[in-house]
């Protein structure tokens, strides 16, 4: 191999290493927006912020979906952007020590018997065995959600506790199932 030739490998490695690294800085210029929406969450969830996460995480699902929270229907949470979802999840896992986040609610609902089958039919008695087991029962058996105020908002929780705050909705049951059959969707289990 002559030196030209030598050269002209070098270059070309050369060539291949600043188009990936354009890519790759390219890949992450789209993500400026996302920085911006989720890094409050990200913030508070690093401060052990837990019921502001909580709140936070709401208002970012409302933010995307473009929905003010009465006005979220069950078919809207089946369009909801997987990404979004998968950044949410991401963020509460890892500031949480994987205890709180949706695939960690997602695995709960599976561990009391849930499946795809139980979501279709809307098995109240899975859906009220995964709430009892995240926390959002009270010893009546009734959801907590009116007593917000009075959780436990630290990582003694139960796993998959959080978040929570979003889940309230005037669907009930449906827009659980439904969500659920987006996070199946979206691969987060």
């Amino acid at each position: 191999m002559t030196d030209t030739d030598t050269r002209l490998t070098e270059l070309e490695t050369k060539v291949t290493e600043l188009t990936n690294l354009v890519n790759q800085l390219q890949g992450q210029i789209i993500l400026l927006p996302d920085v911006v929406r989720y890094g409050k969450l990200q913030q508070l969830l690093q401060e052990g912020d837990i019921r502001s996460a909580d709140e936070e995480t709401t208002k970012i699902i409302l933010e995307v979906a473009g929905k003010q929270r009465d006005n979220l229907t069950p078919d809207d949470v089946a369009k909801y952007p997987c990404n979004s979802l998968s950044v949410i999840d991401a963020l509460w896992k890892k500031y949480s020590e994987e205890k709180f986040g949706f695939s960690i609610q997602l695995k709960t609902y599976y561990q009391v018997g849930g499946n795809i089958d139980t979501l279709r039919t809307q098995d109240t008695k899975i859906l009220v065995e995964f709430a009892d087991s995240v926390g959002w029962l009270n010893e009546k058996k009734q959801a907590r959600f009116e007593e917000y105020d009075s959780w436990n908002f630290s990582l003694s929780a139960p796993d998959g506790c959080f978040p929570a705050h979003w889940w309230k909705s005037p669907y009930g049951l449906k827009m659980v199932t439904f969500f659920f059959s987006r996070l199946i969707s979206c691969n987060l289990a």
